[in-house]
């Protein structure tokens, strides 16, 4: 079990994410509305380079996204007072791992279950 002093703590790093992914996708928008106006007079390796940097910018606020999903259902978890247990086996999250990574909902050998059926998933394809 959490004690209040360590819910606090992981709350404060869940918000500061949060800040955080919520400033990068405001930036990404920006990028992303504003490319085309640097467009004007380039030409079409400008324009191949530019579709690179593009795309590089979604994949990662695809990335920032998903992030953001799992930051707020983890402060979700707080405020429902059920936060800090492994969804799959029902058992409490370590301490380290929580502080690791707040924003998690398996316990370490949850995710290494899911992570080896993932593998096994991908070398069956």
């Amino acid at each position: 079990m959490l004690t209040n002093a360590q819910l606090s703590e992981l709350k404060t790093l869940l918000v500061g994410e949060r800040n955080r992914l919520d400033f990068s996708s405001r930036e990404v928008r920006s990028f992303s509305r504003d490319r085309d106006k640097s467009r004007i007079g380039s030409d079409s390796i400008d324009e191949s380079a530019a579709e690179l940097v593009i795309g590089t910018h979604l994949r990662l606020a695809d990335q920032d996204n998903d992030a953001l999903k799992q930051v707020l259902r983890a402060l979700d978890l707080i405020e429902k007072k059920s936060y800090g247990t492994c969804e799959d086996c029902q058992e409490p999250i370590s301490w380290p791992r929580l502080r690791a990574f707040p924003a998690t909902t398996l316990c370490i050998e949850c995710k290494e279950d899911q992570e080896d059926a993932l593998r096994l998933e991908r070398e069956l394809e």
